[in-house]
């Protein structure tokens, strides 16, 4: 079994917890998600098996979009609902126009200072096992970039909005930024996450889904191809001599030109995927080659 879950996880799992779930429920040792979802977020969590693994590294670099919700007036250490409170401030009472200009303001790219509370590591020890111990150490700044900012609501203390963001970026951090931009502060009180790349939440399963196919015996009904992480990278097709030659880890001559280090899906005459492949001065380059045995 190899392909890709597109999973629903609910709050109150770690991601790991669903990774342990899928091994428990297929019997396969070789799972891992594809970028980690705070365990009091809900949302896409896309899980690879078997060979699938392979290709987690380029679901990890694409955007994500989320809702979230922020809650005014009030911070706590960890920058969501999960922390204890370290600040009160009146909410303040502000026009939809002001909400709507202070997020128009965090579009495009910027620099973000990712939490204490965060699996970053800072010489070799992330940052939360150090914030449990009290510490405060610094941190450098992120490059990010956001994509889409759209107000859905302001009622109150309450502000819920919808993202579309880079890799790296902290959205409990954004609700922050926007709470202080303001003029008060705030936490990130709610988040679903509602896309990883091309995986979007309406088509992801639930845990409970899952099961039932698994009784089934359909849960094969709910893989993802391997080459769907790929989406986003361009397609080279070849024929059967070269398909040989790249299945054996070896460049092909191929008279095509690619700018950079642009990336390329590779399929053979069967239309199966071949390999993750650059080209350079029109020889076709292997990066990643996948068996299809």
């Amino acid at each position: 079994m190899k392909g890709i879950l597109n999973i629903l996880k609910p709050a109150g799992m770690t991601s790991h917890d669903v990774v342990t779930f899928v091994r428990r429920l297929t019997g396969i040792r070789k799972c891992g998600h594809t970028g980690t979802l705070d365990p009091g977020a809900a949302g896409v969590l896309p899980v690879c098996i078997g060979q699938a693994t392979r290709v987690a590294e380029y679901v990890l670099e694409t955007d994500k979009s989320y809702r979230a919700e922020i809650t005014l007036g009030t911070a706590t250490d960890t920058e969501d609902a999960s922390g204890m409170v370290v600040a009160q401030k009146d909410a303040g009472r502000y026009t939809e126009e002001q909400v709507l200009a202070v997020l128009k303001d965090f579009l495009g790219p910027r620099l973000q200072t990712p939490p204490m509370y965060s699996a970053v590591k800072i010489n070799g020890q992330k940052l939360y096992e150090r914030a449990r111990r009290g510490e405060t150490v610094s941190r450098p700044a992120r490059s990010i970039f956001i994509h889409q900012l759209d107000l859905l609501f302001y009622r109150e203390n309450k502000i819920m909005f919808d993202v579309t963001c880079s890799r790296g970026t902290y959205v409990r951090t954004l609700c922050r930024e926007i709470a202080e931009t303001l003029g008060t502060v705030g936490h990130m009180s709610f988040l679903l996450r509602t896309n990883v790349g091309p995986f979007t939440l309406h088509q992801a399963f639930t845990l409970e889904e899952l099961q039932q196919l698994h009784k089934a015996n359909k849960l094969k009904e709910a893989l993802l191809p391997l080459d769907t992480a790929l989406s986003h990278l361009p397609v080279i097709k070849i024929d059967t001599k070269a398909a040989t030659a790249i299945k054996n880890g070896n460049a092909v001559h191929l008279d095509i030109k690619s700018a950079g280090n642009t990336l390329w899906r590779v399929y053979g005459p069967g239309e199966e995927l071949l390999a993750i492949a650059k080209v350079k001065k029109n020889m076709l380059l292997p990066q990643k080659v996948f068996s299809n045995r």
